[in-house]
């Protein structure tokens, strides 16, 4: 099992067969190679196990918050006092707050690593946001440091493994050799991103939501179905 960076590092230095006293593969150069396979590999999809939350007080004199460490536009769902918001996309925020200035619907959007909150629904509170962050390099200084793949997903550990030994064949201009690499750490993410997806089969929406068929008209208000619409069977 590679659970830690001494896991990763061992298993890296017995598969390119060398000591780390030698200068083409030094600590240090194999240390800066597992951290950036580490930020390859971790941003390599949007996995659940770096989905996290963050809250603050909510004040409606601040419309915009910025969270540092989470990802651009990763926001999916905002709670304030507990009630729930709806996320609309950016234009559609705008266009909402264009066209109905004093409107008080519960919604937010995201624009760039900027959180937007409407102030105008009279809700107070802490504010809670759920959305992407970006994991903490890897400490090199820590033999013992974990990824995020290290609590029951050690795959993704192997594919920075596969991504250093790219490094090392590329520095030794082999290039079809650390083409092989490459794509080896692509097809171990690949499937273990196939399995996180598996493992979400069991989640269900409410029949109080509607299900996937439903959406809102941030305009006229209300929920419509998407089954029947009036532009579904357009004129020849």
């Amino acid at each position: 099992m590679l659970s830690n960076f001494d896991d990763i590092k061992t298993d890296v230095i017995r598969k390119l067969g060398i000591a780390t006293t030698a200068a083409y593969y030094s600590d240090d150069v194999l240390n800066d190679w597992i951290q950036q396979g580490h930020r390859w590999a971790t941003s390599f999809k949007k996995w659940p196990f770096t989905e996290g939350r963050v809250s603050t007080t909510y004040t409606t004199a601040t419309e915009e918050w910025s969270f540092e460490g989470y990802k651009a536009e990763s926001f999916r769902m905002v709670l304030i006092g507990g009630k729930r918001f709806q996320k609309l996309n950016y234009e559609d925020y705008l266009i909402l707050k264009e066209e109905e200035a004093s409107n008080t619907d519960k919604v937010f959007s995201d624009f760039g690593r900027l959180l937007i909150v409407s102030t105008g629904h009279g809700v107070s509170g802490t504010l809670v946001a759920y959305g992407q962050y970006t994991p903490a390099d890897i400490d090199a200084t820590d033999l013992t440091a974990t990824t995020v793949f290290s609590s029951g997903d050690e795959e993704g550990n192997e594919a920075i493994v596969e991504k250093v030994l790219e490094f090392a064949e590329a520095r030794k201009q082999n290039p079809k050799e650390a083409l092989l690499h490459l794509q080896k750490a692509q097809a171990i993410l690949e499937a273990l991103w196939t399995k996180c997806q598996s493992e979400q089969y069991a989640y269900h929406t409410t029949r109080a939501r509607g299900g996937m068929f439903k959406r809102i008209n941030i305009l006229a208000g209300g929920v419509n179905d998407e089954i029947i619409r009036r532009d579904q069977f357009p004129m020849g």
